[in-house]
């Protein structure tokens, strides 16, 4: 299973807020909960799938801008592919917070 970081960036809008466009993008997202697992942050959107399915959704997702007037769309991906054991957004964090509990005993 492998977990992507995206950011979908339309460039020439009309205001310097995107959420119009993020809500939009989530829309579209939320058909996939079949396929993926995701949450959204204040700055991106983390996936959690098979890779193929990751790279599909993601494609769908940066159409969803120009399906809405925008003639530009910047899309970054960042991806955590690990192959030596099994790793969700919930393992990493788990990981995390055990070992700030550990530090802070």
């Amino acid at each position: 299973m492998a977990i992507a970081d995206i950011t979908i960036i339309p460039i020439g809008t009309e205001s310097p807020s995107v959420s119009s466009y993020v809500s939009e993008i989530h829309q579209v997202l939320s058909q996939y909960n079949h396929k993926v697992k995701y949450r959204l942050t204040p700055m991106s959107t983390i996936i959690e799938g098979e890779l193929a399915d990751l790279f599909e959704v993601i494609q769908t997702l940066h159409e969803v801008p120009f399906k809405h007037g925008c003639m530009r769309v910047a899309t970054n991906i960042r991806i955590d592919d690990r192959r030596d054991q099994e790793s969700t957004m919930e393992s990493k964090m788990l990981a995390v917070e055990n070992k700030l509990n550990t530090v802070e005993k």
